[in-house]
């Protein structure tokens, strides 16, 4: 069961997945892995969500994650704990995973075990990479075009990562440089929910 600490950041991209990939195959980048995710975010049914935050809602989650790389499955179950400082950055990470043979199989433990699904982010990754970076472009179902990039060997802080993006010239949202795209996605899953109660009542 590895435990890792990591430091990354996420950014939106402002132009489309083939402008993107066209840039970085400019920069000098290549082209590497290809694969999709498929999380599935489970929290106990005995939290009282109404009362919490989104960000306290996924500090209770468990991810059940089905990787398809190019064709090889891989099933994980990911715990992530993020320290977060005063401005709302993601200052580090902790990540806890177990592989498991099969992923449907660990979601309806979790069911058993008085869990249940609150969310399913799905998205397509290209990894992009240089002697000094690699870069995680991730299409996310509902249309977010992201990239993901964490420390390394060559780049120990996030300080240093941001250089290296703002020398790459990646056209992004530069106001952001730690998209939360699970509390993103899941602010809206509960905002849904909030207007199919409203309905109900009316």
């Amino acid at each position: 069961m590895p435990i890792k600490q990591e430091n990354e950041i996420t950014i939106r991209i402002l132009c489309s997945k083939e402008e993107l990939i066209e840039h970085l195959e400019e920069k000098g980048l290549k082209k590497g892995r290809i694969f999709r995710l498929d999380d599935h975010y489970l929290i106990p049914k005995i939290l009282k969500i109404e009362e919490l935050t989104v960000r306290e809602i996924l500090s209770k989650a468990v991810i059940v994650r089905n990787i398809d790389n190019d064709g090889k499955i891989v099933n994980k179950i990911t715990f992530k704990n993020k320290n977060i400082n005063e401005k709302g950055d993601i200052v580090s990470q902790t990540a806890t995973s177990c592989e498991v043979l099969d992923y449907t199989e660990a979601i309806r433990l979790f069911e058993e075990l008085g869990y249940y699904e609150i969310m399913n982010i799905i998205e397509d990754d290209i990894i992009y990479y240089n002697d000094n970076i690699e870069l995680a472009i991730k299409d996310i179902e509902n249309g977010d075009l992201l990239i993901e990039t964490e420390t390394n060997k060559n780049i120990t802080t996030i300080e240093e990562l941001k250089k290296m993006i703002e020398r790459l010239e990646i056209p992004f949202e530069k106001e952001n440089y730690f998209v939360k795209k699970a509390e993103e996605r899941l602010g809206e899953t509960l905002d849904e929910m909030k207007g199919l109660i409203w309905k109900k009542k009316h």
